[in-house]
Protein backbone atom coordinates (compact mmCIF):
# COMPACT_ATOMS: atom_id res chain seq x y z
CA UNK A 1 0.00 0.00 0.00
CA UNK A 2 1.39 3.38 -0.96
CA UNK A 3 1.13 6.33 1.40
CA UNK A 4 -1.33 7.96 -1.04
CA UNK A 5 -3.84 5.21 -0.25
CA UNK A 6 -3.63 5.28 3.54
CA UNK A 7 -3.26 7.67 6.51
CA UNK A 8 -0.05 9.03 7.96
CA UNK A 9 2.11 6.49 9.75
CA UNK A 10 1.08 7.97 13.10
CA UNK A 11 -2.66 7.58 12.53
CA UNK A 12 -2.31 4.17 10.89
CA UNK A 13 -0.22 2.88 13.77
CA UNK A 14 -2.62 4.32 16.35
CA UNK A 15 -5.63 2.70 14.66
CA UNK A 16 -3.91 -0.66 14.32
CA UNK A 17 -2.67 -0.66 17.92
CA UNK A 18 -6.21 -0.03 19.16
CA UNK A 19 -8.32 -2.05 16.73
CA UNK A 20 -6.38 -5.28 16.27
CA UNK A 21 -5.95 -6.23 19.97
CA UNK A 22 -9.56 -5.22 20.66
CA UNK A 23 -10.78 -7.32 17.75
CA UNK A 24 -8.73 -10.32 18.83
CA UNK A 25 -10.11 -9.98 22.36
CA UNK A 26 -13.77 -9.74 21.33
CA UNK A 27 -14.07 -12.31 18.53
CA UNK A 28 -12.80 -15.50 17.02
CA UNK A 29 -12.31 -15.51 13.25
CA UNK A 30 -13.82 -17.45 10.39
CA UNK A 31 -12.35 -15.57 7.43
CA UNK A 32 -12.77 -17.05 3.96
CA UNK A 33 -11.38 -16.17 0.51
CA UNK A 34 -9.28 -13.21 1.63
CA UNK A 35 -7.08 -13.87 -1.42
CA UNK A 36 -9.91 -12.46 -3.55
CA UNK A 37 -9.24 -8.95 -2.21
CA UNK A 38 -6.98 -7.24 -4.80
CA UNK A 39 -3.76 -6.12 -3.14
CA UNK A 40 -3.22 -3.12 -5.41
CA UNK A 41 -5.20 -0.67 -7.52
CA UNK A 42 -8.48 1.13 -7.04
CA UNK A 43 -11.20 -1.22 -5.86
CA UNK A 44 -14.69 -0.96 -4.35
CA UNK A 45 -15.42 -3.22 -1.38
CA UNK A 46 -19.21 -3.65 -1.06
CA UNK A 47 -20.50 -5.27 2.13
CA UNK A 48 -23.70 -5.97 4.01
CA UNK A 49 -24.36 -3.98 7.19
CA UNK A 50 -25.56 -5.59 10.42
CA UNK A 51 -24.13 -3.68 13.37
CA UNK A 52 -22.30 -0.54 14.43
CA UNK A 53 -19.42 -2.92 15.24
CA UNK A 54 -18.93 -4.31 11.76
CA UNK A 55 -17.03 -1.33 10.24
CA UNK A 56 -14.26 -1.89 12.79
CA UNK A 57 -14.24 -5.68 12.42
CA UNK A 58 -14.31 -5.55 8.62
CA UNK A 59 -11.56 -2.93 8.62
CA UNK A 60 -9.40 -5.38 10.57
CA UNK A 61 -10.16 -8.08 7.99
CA UNK A 62 -9.29 -5.82 5.04
CA UNK A 63 -6.12 -4.53 6.69
CA UNK A 64 -4.92 -8.07 7.34
CA UNK A 65 -5.57 -8.80 3.67
CA UNK A 66 -3.40 -5.95 2.45
CA UNK A 67 -5.79 -3.01 2.05
CA UNK A 68 -6.46 0.14 4.02
CA UNK A 69 -10.26 0.66 3.88
CA UNK A 70 -11.37 4.16 2.89
CA UNK A 71 -14.82 4.31 4.48
CA UNK A 72 -17.76 6.53 3.58
CA UNK A 73 -19.40 7.71 6.81
CA UNK A 74 -22.03 10.15 8.02
CA UNK A 75 -20.78 13.73 7.88
CA UNK A 76 -22.15 14.26 11.39
CA UNK A 77 -19.18 12.28 12.74
CA UNK A 78 -16.83 14.96 11.43
CA UNK A 79 -18.54 17.56 13.59
CA UNK A 80 -17.93 15.68 16.86
CA UNK A 81 -14.97 17.15 18.79
CA UNK A 82 -11.84 14.98 18.65
CA UNK A 83 -13.68 12.19 16.82
CA UNK A 84 -14.04 14.41 13.76
CA UNK A 85 -10.31 15.03 13.62
CA UNK A 86 -9.62 11.32 14.04
CA UNK A 87 -11.93 10.11 11.26
CA UNK A 88 -10.63 12.81 8.91
CA UNK A 89 -7.06 11.73 9.65
CA UNK A 90 -8.00 8.09 8.94
CA UNK A 91 -9.06 9.02 5.36
CA UNK A 92 -12.79 8.61 5.97
CA UNK A 93 -14.97 10.30 3.34
CA UNK A 94 -17.90 12.35 4.75
CA UNK A 95 -21.39 11.78 3.33
CA UNK A 96 -24.10 14.41 3.72
CA UNK A 97 -27.26 12.37 3.50
CA UNK A 98 -30.41 13.74 1.94
CA UNK A 99 -28.66 16.61 0.17
CA UNK A 100 -26.95 17.49 -3.07
CA UNK A 101 -23.67 17.20 -1.19
CA UNK A 102 -24.01 13.41 -1.39
CA UNK A 103 -22.77 13.64 -5.01
CA UNK A 104 -19.60 15.32 -3.74
CA UNK A 105 -18.73 12.28 -1.64
CA UNK A 106 -18.98 10.05 -4.73
CA UNK A 107 -16.73 12.46 -6.63
CA UNK A 108 -14.19 12.28 -3.78
CA UNK A 109 -14.45 8.48 -3.76
CA UNK A 110 -13.80 8.39 -7.51
CA UNK A 111 -10.68 10.52 -7.06
CA UNK A 112 -9.45 8.17 -4.34
CA UNK A 113 -10.06 5.20 -6.64
CA UNK A 114 -7.82 6.81 -9.25
CA UNK A 115 -5.15 7.11 -6.54
CA UNK A 116 -5.44 3.36 -5.98
CA UNK A 117 -7.54 3.31 -2.80
CA UNK A 118 -9.87 0.58 -1.59
CA UNK A 119 -13.25 2.28 -1.09
CA UNK A 120 -15.34 0.51 1.56
CA UNK A 121 -19.04 0.87 0.77
CA UNK A 122 -22.28 -0.21 2.42
CA UNK A 123 -24.72 -0.22 -0.53
CA UNK A 124 -27.72 -0.44 1.82
CA UNK A 125 -26.72 2.87 3.39
CA UNK A 126 -27.62 1.67 6.88
CA UNK A 127 -27.93 -1.50 8.94
CA UNK A 128 -30.41 -3.90 7.41
CA UNK A 129 -34.02 -3.75 8.59
CA UNK A 130 -34.81 -7.16 7.18
CA UNK A 131 -36.36 -9.19 10.04
CA UNK A 132 -34.00 -12.09 9.33
CA UNK A 133 -30.99 -9.83 8.70
CA UNK A 134 -30.59 -10.54 5.00
CA UNK A 135 -29.32 -7.64 2.84
CA UNK A 136 -31.96 -5.14 1.78
CA UNK A 137 -32.44 -3.42 -1.56
CA UNK A 138 -29.32 -1.32 -2.07
CA UNK A 139 -29.00 2.34 -2.91
CA UNK A 140 -27.52 3.18 -6.29
CA UNK A 141 -24.41 5.12 -5.22
CA UNK A 142 -22.08 2.12 -5.34
CA UNK A 143 -23.28 1.16 -8.84
CA UNK A 144 -22.88 4.73 -10.07
CA UNK A 145 -19.34 4.86 -8.68
CA UNK A 146 -18.43 1.50 -10.22
CA UNK A 147 -19.78 2.33 -13.68
CA UNK A 148 -18.24 5.82 -13.72
CA UNK A 149 -14.83 4.71 -12.50
CA UNK A 150 -14.56 1.24 -14.03
CA UNK A 151 -13.19 -0.04 -10.70
CA UNK A 152 -13.95 -3.65 -9.80
CA UNK A 153 -16.57 -4.31 -7.13
CA UNK A 154 -15.64 -7.00 -4.62
CA UNK A 155 -18.65 -8.37 -2.67
CA UNK A 156 -17.99 -9.09 1.00
CA UNK A 157 -20.48 -10.71 3.37
CA UNK A 158 -20.12 -11.06 7.11
CA UNK A 159 -22.05 -12.58 9.99
CA UNK A 160 -21.62 -12.38 13.76
CA UNK A 161 -21.15 -8.67 14.45
CA UNK A 162 -24.86 -8.44 15.26
CA UNK A 163 -24.35 -10.92 18.10
CA UNK A 164 -21.57 -8.80 19.56
CA UNK A 165 -23.44 -5.50 19.23
CA UNK A 166 -27.05 -5.75 18.02
CA UNK A 167 -28.24 -2.77 16.00
CA UNK A 168 -29.50 0.02 18.24
CA UNK A 169 -27.73 -1.20 21.37
CA UNK A 170 -24.80 0.65 22.92
CA UNK A 171 -23.45 -2.06 25.22
CA UNK A 172 -21.72 -5.06 23.59
CA UNK A 173 -22.57 -8.63 24.55
CA UNK A 174 -19.10 -9.88 25.37
CA UNK A 175 -19.85 -13.40 26.61
CA UNK A 176 -19.70 -15.98 25.25
CA UNK A 177 -17.05 -14.88 22.80
CA UNK A 178 -18.54 -14.39 19.34
CA UNK A 179 -17.29 -15.64 15.97
CA UNK A 180 -16.97 -13.14 13.15
CA UNK A 181 -17.52 -14.84 9.80
CA UNK A 182 -16.39 -13.16 6.56
CA UNK A 183 -16.56 -14.40 2.98
CA UNK A 184 -15.26 -12.59 -0.10
CA UNK A 185 -16.76 -13.24 -3.52
CA UNK A 186 -15.23 -12.81 -6.98
CA UNK A 187 -15.63 -9.41 -8.66
CA UNK A 188 -19.22 -8.60 -9.58
CA UNK A 189 -19.81 -8.92 -13.32
CA UNK A 190 -21.21 -5.56 -14.39
CA UNK A 191 -20.22 -5.91 -18.06
CA UNK A 192 -23.82 -5.89 -19.31
CA UNK A 193 -24.25 -2.38 -17.92
CA UNK A 194 -21.11 -0.85 -19.39
CA UNK A 195 -21.69 1.70 -22.12
CA UNK A 196 -25.33 2.16 -21.18
CA UNK A 197 -26.55 5.64 -20.13
CA UNK A 198 -26.52 5.85 -16.30
CA UNK A 199 -30.29 6.19 -16.06
CA UNK A 200 -32.05 5.15 -12.86
CA UNK A 201 -33.12 1.80 -14.33
CA UNK A 202 -29.55 0.90 -15.28
CA UNK A 203 -28.27 1.91 -11.85
CA UNK A 204 -30.99 -0.12 -10.10
CA UNK A 205 -30.16 -3.19 -12.17
CA UNK A 206 -26.43 -2.86 -11.46
CA UNK A 207 -27.15 -2.32 -7.77
CA UNK A 208 -29.30 -5.45 -7.72
CA UNK A 209 -26.40 -7.43 -9.24
CA UNK A 210 -24.06 -6.16 -6.52
CA UNK A 211 -26.53 -6.94 -3.73
CA UNK A 212 -27.17 -10.42 -5.15
CA UNK A 213 -23.43 -11.14 -5.07
CA UNK A 214 -23.20 -10.05 -1.43
CA UNK A 215 -26.29 -12.07 -0.53
CA UNK A 216 -24.85 -15.19 -2.19
CA UNK A 217 -21.75 -14.94 0.01
CA UNK A 218 -23.92 -14.44 3.09
CA UNK A 219 -26.05 -17.48 2.23
CA UNK A 220 -22.83 -19.51 2.06
CA UNK A 221 -21.73 -18.24 5.48
CA UNK A 222 -25.12 -18.88 7.09
CA UNK A 223 -25.71 -22.20 5.36
CA UNK A 224 -29.22 -21.03 4.50
CA UNK A 225 -31.23 -20.13 1.43
CA UNK A 226 -31.63 -16.38 0.95
CA UNK A 227 -35.04 -14.84 0.17
CA UNK A 228 -35.98 -14.68 -3.50
CA UNK A 229 -36.76 -10.97 -3.19
CA UNK A 230 -34.71 -8.64 -0.97
CA UNK A 231 -36.44 -6.61 1.71
CA UNK A 232 -37.31 -3.09 0.57
CA UNK A 233 -37.74 -0.62 3.45
CA UNK A 234 -39.52 1.75 1.05
CA UNK A 235 -42.20 -0.88 0.49
CA UNK A 236 -41.76 -0.98 -3.27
Amino acid sequence: MSRLTRPSRFWETLAVVIVKPLSWLLITRDWRHGERVPRTGGVIIAANHLSWADPVLLSHFLYDNGRWPVILAKAALFRVPLLGHAVRSLCVIPVERGSNEAARSLHTAEERLRDGCAIFFYPEGTCTRDPDLWPMVGKTGVARLALQSGAPVIPVAHWGAQELLPYGEKRPRLFPRKTFHVSVGPPVDLSRHLGRPPHSEVLREATADIMAAITAQLAELRGEKAPETPYDPAGR
